[in-house]
């Protein structure tokens, strides 16, 4: 079995609508059919198996079944964002050889191609929050282990079957460039639902498509979330019950506001596009543990979890250490060389470079990224924690919090604010919630927090931003 059966045997009728836009619907059949003449072309211009295919097209039915196409010409997928400026679609070309790119205006044959491994199904690059982005090369057989890793449950473990009764859609409102946005597609597909695509995020158009398709859960990036919250002309997004909070870190409060205002549980989930996801939520966990939003959930059956310290050694309960997770399977490595051994310790656990604790009902707790810790004078800061205190004023709409070097102490926290809130606000509300070597040196204002596409905040550009000036305390 391959990703493409995904589609190819999907429970849907021929005549039933599979993909589907806010202006479009492209049956399961017509998809089926799309899907193979796509694999045709491809074999024909020159394609062949174990190469990669470079697709630059919008979000929306063509990109799916070009996917599908590609796989059942035994080719990898390598998605390029459809708005890429050039000099990006060169890096991806680059770090993965494809044998062609595929664009709306047709196929353009490259020389060079690299050939991987027969089991090679897509590759998908890294946030590149901490430097050059890397292409993560996923297989069929891991990834069909993660899809059926996180439905079995859902369906009583039984991993080939679809339930008798369709599931709600599954609607996408992140880029099929990422590894969140081709993860639903497939988790709906191997769920046997329709999929809801949208080309980009907008939040009028996600309302009515909640409406329309009768969405009961989701996912959403904290940034969408936001977005949703301060439109007052989203009121309501009824049947939707649940969301699930991808591509980057969700605030408790960032949580409590969307609940708030449309009365739908959001839940956390954690994993990376290494190994997919390995932590979340049940909607029994959501039910009966109100008081741990914010937590990213409980780990998943099969899957083995660490916190260590420094040294290696394991930590105690709510103790904070990096985390470690050992999933069934994880990617096959790195698309332009490398492998990840580097990153895996004597008994399987890969590092994660997440900051974690465990509590005693076993949720797990993310306290920010490894890398990002500042260390004023020997005492740590974790900028989430930070960053959460300032989101409290309602003159912020968002804040990043950045160790910038000092002379004396090492390191010092300073903020990056989106809002109008005064340094005399920000500051005694600080005080009023932290001990005060946390308490950031300056406030910076700034139109927009710098981000990857995956919506993660660009930390390096801040430290960048000051570096002119660090030094004093």
């Amino acid at each position: 079995m391959t990703l493409a059966d995904l589609l190819i045997g999907h429970p849907f009728g021929d005549d039933r609508a599979l993909l589907c836009t806010i202006d479009a619907e492209v049956s399961a059949g017509g998809a089926r059919t799309a899907a193979r003449e796509t694999a045709a072309r491809l074999v024909t211009a020159g394609v062949r198996p174990g190469q990669a295919v470079a697709v630059q097209l919008p979000n929306g039915p063509e990109i799916i079944t070009t996917m599908i196409g590609i796989w059942l010409a035994g080719a990898v997928f390598v998605p390029v964002n459809a708005r890429a400026p050039q000099r990006e679609v060169e890096s991806v070309v680059e770090s993965t050889r494809p044998a062609a790119i595929q664009r709306a205006d047709g196929i353009e044959m490259l020389a060079d191609a690299a050939t991987f491994a027969a089991d090679s199904a897509f590759a998908t690059f890294t946030s590149g929050t901490t430097g050059r982005p890397k292409a993560i090369l996923h297989t069929h057989t891991a990834y069909l282990e993660l899809l059926d890793r996180i439905l079995g449950p859902l369906r009583g473990n039984t991993a080939d079957a679809a339930p008798a009764k369709s599931p709600s859609p599954n609607l996408i409102p992140v880029s099929l460039t990422l590894n969140a946005g081709i993860y639903n597609v497939l988790f709906g597909l191997r769920a046997g639902s329709a999929i809801v695509i949208m080309d980009r995020f907008a939040t009028g158009e996600f309302a009515t498509l909640v409406a329309r398709y009768q969405i009961r859960s989701t996912v959403l990036p904290p940034a969408a979330m936001t977005m949703l919250c301060d439109d007052p002309a989203v009121t309501d997004l009824a049947p939707l019950r649940y969301v699930r909070s991808i591509t980057a870190a969700l605030s408790p409060l960032g949580a409590t506001r969307f609940r708030d205002k449309f009365g739908v549980t959001v839940l956390n989930g954690y994993g990376q596009a290494e190994m997919g996801e390995v932590i979340g939520w049940t909607a029994a966990d959501a039910k009966e543990h109100p008081e741990k939003l914010g937590a990213v959930g409980r780990v998943h059956a099969g899957v083995a979890i660490k916190i260590v310290d420094q040294a290696g050694n394991e930590v105690g309960v709510d103790e904070v250490g990096e985390l470690l997770a050992r999933p069934p399977n994880v990617a096959a490595g790195y698309a332009g060389g490398g492998d990840m051994g580097e990153r895996i310790d004597g008994e399987g656990f890969m590092r994660t470079g997440d900051l974690a604790r465990i509590d005693g009902d076993g949720f797990v707790w993310i306290e920010g990224r490894l890398g990002d810790v500042i260390n004023r004078g020997g005492n740590k800061v974790f900028p989430d924690h930070v960053e959460e205190v300032l989101r409290l004023s309602p003159r912020v709409r968002e804040v990043a919090v950045v160790g910038i070097p000092d002379d004396r102490l090492g390191e010092v926290p300073v903020a990056f604010v989106v809002g109008d809130a005064s340094d005399d606000e920000l500051q005694q509300l600080c005080r009023d919630h932290l001990v005060p070597y946390k308490v950031p040196v300056a406030f910076h204002r700034i139109d927009a927090l710098p981000r990857s596409e995956v919506g993660k905040v660009l930390r390096r550009e801040l430290v960048a931003y000051c570096a002119p000036t660090a030094g004093s305390s």
